[in-house]
């Protein structure tokens, strides 16, 4: 008997989900990016998991271990609350840039590990972030992707796997595509 697999939104932490604030470990530091907890609660309602994924190379550079995260986590979980959006679950890659995982975006690992873990189909699913290397890493996993064009991509490298299904300058916008396309109201290109 085959699992009925469900569909997330896979999300960037720092610059999407909350304000980038480097290397921060603090949680009197992390507020919501704008917006962020109306339309999480409206993907939520729209019957996709909520999961963070976020390089916390913080760890690999030794500025921080990985027991530092779980305050900010509980503190993320805590002003979602009033909005009903609460996080299915966090991953994170605490490798550096020049480790050659297959866990830190723009690589997929992460994705794939959380859809295994969460009974999630990735193409039935989105992955949210502010720069490339998240768009990189949703395409690579299946999904389709949405980049929040907030101006903190700095690089615009393109290539293959890095052109979003979607670009918003708003996570408004991005609920709304996303809550469209759950509906069938959204007509894809051809």
């Amino acid at each position: 008997m085959a699992v009925e697999l469900g569909k997330a939104v896979f999300i960037d932490k720092d610059g999407t989900l909350i304000h980038d604030v480097p290397y921060n470990v603090d949680p009197r530091r992390i507020e919501l990016t704008e917006g962020i907890g109306a339309a999480l609660h409206r993907m939520k309602n729209a019957g996709y998991k909520l999961i963070v994924i976020s390089n916390q190379s913080g760890i690999a550079r030794r500025l921080f271990n990985e027991n530092d995260l779980l305050p900010v986590n509980q503190q993320i979980q805590a002003l979602l609350g009033p909005y009903d959006a609460r996080v299915d679950a966090f991953y994170y890659c605490p490798h550096g840039p020049g480790d050659g995982c297959e866990c830190r975006k723009p690589m997929p690992g992460m994705i794939l590990r959380a859809a295994r873990d969460q009974a999630i189909d990735p193409r039935s699913s989105w992955m949210i972030g502010d720069i490339l290397h998240d768009v990189e890493a949703g395409n690579r996993a299946g999904c389709r992707t949405i980049h929040f064009n907030n101006g903190n991509e700095t690089e615009w490298i393109t290539g293959n796997y890095r052109q979003p299904s979607h670009s918003v300058k708003n996570l408004a916008e991005a609920a709304d595509v996303i809550c469209r396309h759950a509906l069938g109201l959204w007509k894809e290109a051809v």
